[in-house]
């Protein structure tokens, strides 16, 4: 409810109390709307799919994480009392096409321009790190959500029929429900020792081909039409790249801080999204 009023509210232009102005481009943050704050989630940045990838939203999907995570820990580092943590967004993306080799939090980041970005995003939590306050980078998968993202997408597509596995579906993906992303999140505030990397995803990554399987035994539909590579990159660009790409992420810091997933499975995590 709260948040529908927010969004309703600023849908309207109307300030409420809650918000503070923040600028990124210009390493701007209200401190005021900081002070008093004992943890603070930062998630904010330009969707990766939303736009064929050109020079400039290359350049937009790294700034406004970048410069936005910069401004945002400069201003906490600055506050008089600093909250006791930070958990700043990121993205298994970081660990670049793993293909079939399971990955965890040590593992290095890998090649391209989506672990780049998510290097340098890390990285602009310097000065959070360096005043003392706890700082996690929740490296999260595909969440699985009835709006927005990859299943937002999906979801239409294979209640009308049309859904199938992408290119030859045998790539990783590592994905979450909703409500396990945001228990975790919680948890990493609530774990003292929990800093650093820490990857959040089911604890086995499935094939594409698995997923549309899955997703059509849930909603009871044909996933035959699958979406050949070719045009995946006429249509999405330099990004099918990514979508084709396999990450076999695990949540190896997760489960050894004692989370426990309510949606372990992909039939469980579609079934909490619907």
């Amino acid at each position: 409810m709260w948040l529908a009023v927010l969004r309703a509210q600023k849908d309207l232009g109307i300030e409420v109390p809650d918000e503070a102005r923040w600028d990124p481009a210009r390493g701007y943050v209200d401190p005021a709307g900081l002070a008093g704050c004992g943890a603070v989630v930062h998630l904010a940045g330009a969707g990766v799919g939303d736009h064929r990838w050109t020079a400039a939203y290359k350049r937009e999907i790294r700034d406004s994480r970048v410069l936005g995570t910069a401004a945002l820990a400069h201003a906490l580092a600055a506050l008089d009392a600093p909250p006791a943590v930070l958990v700043s967004g990121s993205a298994v993306g970081y660990y670049g096409d793993t293909g079939d080799r399971a990955v965890d939090e040590d593992a290095p980041a890998g090649q391209g321009f989506l672990p780049s970005v998510c290097v340098e995003w890390e990285a602009a939590t310097a000065s959070a790190q360096e005043a003392g306050i706890r700082t996690a980078f929740a490296r999260t998968g595909l969440v699985v959500a009835r709006d927005g993202g990859a299943w937002g997408r999906m979801f239409p597509l294979f209640r009308a029929g049309v859904g199938g596995r992408l290119g030859n579906g045998r790539q990783y993906w590592s994905y979450i429900s909703l409500r396990d992303e945001v228990a975790a999140l919680r948890h990493i505030i609530d774990t003292p020792g929990l800093s650093g990397p820490v990857n959040l995803t089911a604890p086995e990554p499935l094939t594409n081909r698995q997923v549309a399987e899955a997703m059509s035994r849930v909603l009871r539909r044909p996933a035959v039409l699958p979406v050949p590579a070719v045009a995946l990159r006429v249509v999405l660009g330099e990004f099918a790249e990514d979508v084709l790409g396999s990450q076999r992420a695990r949540p190896t810091r997760l489960l050894g801080s004692g989370f426990v997933f309510r949606d372990p499975g992909i039939e469980q995590a579609i079934r909490a999204a619907l």
